[in-house]
């Protein structure tokens, strides 16, 4: 039993998405998230600065005793999970991509055309297909797109709004034609957030959740290790930001509640 915080940790609010699973599949668990909102978005980042604000992140994950990290963040996991993994041995660090391809290798066939909805820097590292592969070397139709406006706009809150779905047809509508995809890889923890939008524009598009996968992988790794909170973990969910904007704190409310629905929330700013 371990009542230590779980670290959580993404490039802006899109992580939140991870969080809502965690706190429905793991209730006993406190979260500690921290969302890098006042340098987001990652994506279009080069790999020496990824690393850089990652390694930031972590230290402070790592000074208040954290007993696991979940990168919730595709672009960082991508980029930095192992060197994340070398440089805090004594934690475990979860990422996105191996749990989610492993999903894909259970629930995909050889016949499956497969979309990987990404950032730049994910679909530039190659990280998903080759992941893929190793799991599942018979799946042959795997297509990427970068869709670089979604995060920005994701983190203005405009979602539900014509805008949105301009730009999604914008990117989607000729890449799916011409890969005849269907089935959608929402590889950035920030895309959840258009699942509906994506149901309501192609809705005969099965989707995949890179920040589901990623929670049931922070529960396996606990059950594993033994790590398991008790249930006298009376801690409070503990969300900084680097920048604590209004659409930061909407979007958490947009996502859990009120605080009087939820009283054990606690927002906090953090530059680092």
């Amino acid at each position: 039993m371990d009542n230590r915080y779980i670290g959580v940790f993404d490039s802006g609010i899109g992580g939140l998405t991870t969080v809502r699973h965690l706190m429905k599949i793991l209730p006993r668990e406190r979260i500690l998230f921290f969302g890098d909102t006042a340098r987001t978005p990652y994506g279009s980042k080069s790999g020496e600065t990824i690393r850089k604000f990652s390694f930031q992140i972590g230290d402070f994950l790592k000074a208040h005793d954290v007993k696991m990290m979940a990168v919730a963040c595709n672009t960082i996991s991508s980029v930095a999970l192992q060197d994340l993994r070398e440089r805090y041995p004594d934690i475990p660090v979860v990422g996105t991509i191996g749990p989610t391809s492993r999903n894909i290798e259970k629930s995909c066939s050889k016949d499956d055309r497969i979309g990987i909805l990404a950032t730049k820097a994910t679909v530039s590292s190659g990280a998903y297909p080759k992941k893929i592969h190793e799991h599942a070397p018979e799946i042959q139709h795997i297509y990427q797109k970068a869709c670089p406006i979604f995060v920005p706009l994701i983190e203005e809150g405009v979602i539900d709004h014509p805008i949105m779905d301009m730009a999604i047809r914008y990117y989607l509508d000729p890449f799916l034609k011409e890969y005849d995809i269907n089935k959608l890889v929402l590889a950035c923890t920030h895309y959840p957030l258009l699942s509906a939008n994506l149901n309501r524009l192609y809705p005969g598009i099965e989707q995949i959740s890179s920040s589901k996968e990623i929670a049931i992988a922070v529960k396996m790794e606990l059950e594993k290790r033994n790590m398991l909170a008790g249930p006298d973990n009376a801690k409070r969910n503990i969300f900084y930001a680097s920048d604590l904007s209004e659409n930061f704190v909407r979007m958490i409310h947009s996502i859990f509640g009120s605080l009087e629905e939820n009283p054990d929330l606690e927002f906090k700013n953090l530059e680092l």
